[in-house]
């Protein structure tokens, strides 16, 4: 029986082992995802920068949000940035797990976002444990909300 995507299995969470068959793909798909992150974090125009994000996440990036590069994702594909989003310079997105960032967030500067880790038992510590990262707006406040399920 062979096994699914490994970009479904890591979006439901299941463990990836180090000798997955499918592991490489993860490392070809974050370079390329990286050859477009090299255009965005060269560009200062906003329109553009939305544009590659777009490309990147491959979803609509609304004209409302902002990004301030540079910006780095390992990624892409399995982030979803909602409207009248702020991410400053500096930011950090490991996506594989999943990261959804709801409407009216703002990120501040240097913030990481990590949605995959690894055990800490030596022996499996080359495994990766991906879980879904939900930010959103706290009402009647201008800070974000960070839960993770799991």
């Amino acid at each position: 029986m062979e096994k699914s995507d490994i970009f479904r299995r890591l979006r439901n969470g299941e463990i990836i082992s180090a000798d997955d068959p499918q592991g490489y793909t993860m490392r070809e798909a974050s370079y390329n995802t990286k050859k477009l992150l090299i255009c965005m974090n060269n560009s200062s125009d906003p329109a553009e920068i939305r544009n590659l994000l777009s490309r990147i996440t491959d979803s609509v990036i609304d004209d409302s949000v902002a990004v301030f590069t540079p910006l780095y994702i390992n990624y892409g594909k399995h982030t979803r940035i909602g409207k009248n989003v702020f991410i400053n310079f500096n930011c950090t997105l490991l996506d594989l797990g999943g990261i959804t960032i709801e409407d009216d967030v703002l990120i501040g500067p240097n913030v990481s976002i990590l949605s995959e880790g690894h055990p800490i038992p030596p022996e499996a510590r080359h495994n990766l444990i991906p879980k879904p990262i939900h930010i959103k707006k706290m009402h009647g406040s201008v800070q974000g909300l960070l839960s993770c399920r799991g």
